[in-house]
């Protein structure tokens, strides 16, 4: 008998050749490979049903292995480049699954293994969040940015030009913050598309992507001093600790 369970796949990127931090996706962080531990948040999922590492790397998939993942496939050259885009790891691991197996996921969650201080609880409620969206092209987690881009500039020779503006009012790079509308950015905690936006719409996001709001500050591990603050993060996770920092916001300090 077919289930009626969500086919829930986690797909994990990592390439070999990272630069910040040379090997970090093997790296050595409170007793596991960096990668073991967004494996191990997948393991601990309510809803993934399957867990795949993408890498060009035999180290790395010897790893994500032991760790409890699949490695299928090996990724392309192409496809693990300095420049290398999602859309192009994510069409490729979907592509060969689709040909190879038949296999077609009902969502795809993105775990990035550079940012292992997650809560599952989180990963999980991201999931059902999209499945309660059937509309949805995809899901993208997002915080508070303590910048606003209204007060932004762009350089262009010697003069300067607003990031983003107000149409409706005039120089509204000088209003203060709390009267500019919100803005978010993308911290990669936490991703969720579908197949058919990656196949079919050639996008990691499409028309009609969800926010999923992460009120905490999310640490990544993209240069070897951010590591000690990975480890605290994760650490206080384990712990039990929900009392990790709120992202600060910035104050106007010249407010009109």
């Amino acid at each position: 008998m077919a289930s009626d369970r969500p086919e829930i796949l986690a797909l994990i990127p990592a390439r070999g050749g990272s630069k910040g931090v040379p090997r970090k996706n093997v790296l050595p962080m409170l007793g596991r490979p960096l990668i073991a531990w967004s494996i191990y948040h997948a393991q601990m999922s309510s809803h993934v049903t399957r867990i795949i590492v993408s890498t060009d790397d035999d180290e790395i998939a010897q790893v994500a292995s032991k760790w409890g993942a699949e490695v299928p496939f090996k990724r392309p050259a192409e496809f693990a480049q300095d420049l290398s885009t999602d859309i192009e790891v994510f069409r490729h691991a979907l592509q060969w699954l689709k040909d190879t197996e038949d296999y077609k996921p009902d969502l795809v969650v993105h775990l990035r293994p550079t940012g292992p201080a997650r809560r599952i609880a989180k990963i999980d409620a991201a999931i059902e969040m999209m499945l309660e969206h059937p509309a949805a092209d995809s899901l993208r987690s997002v915080s508070l940015a303590t910048q606003t881009p209204y007060k932004m500039w762009f350089l262009d020779n010697e003069f300067m030009h607003p990031v983003v503006k107000l149409d409706s009012v005039k120089d509204s790079h000088s209003l203060p913050r709390q009267m500019l509308p919100k803005a978010y950015w993308q911290n990669g905690y936490v991703d969720i598309t579908r197949p058919d936006t990656v196949l079919e719409k050639e996008s990691m996001v499409g028309e009609h992507p969800l926010p999923y709001i992460i009120d905490e500050i999310v640490h990544d591990v993209d240069y070897p001093e951010n590591i000690p603050d990975v480890e605290a993060a994760l650490k206080a996770i384990l712990d039990g600790n929900d009392e990790l920092p709120a992202i600060p916001i910035e104050q106007d300090r010249f407010p009109v």
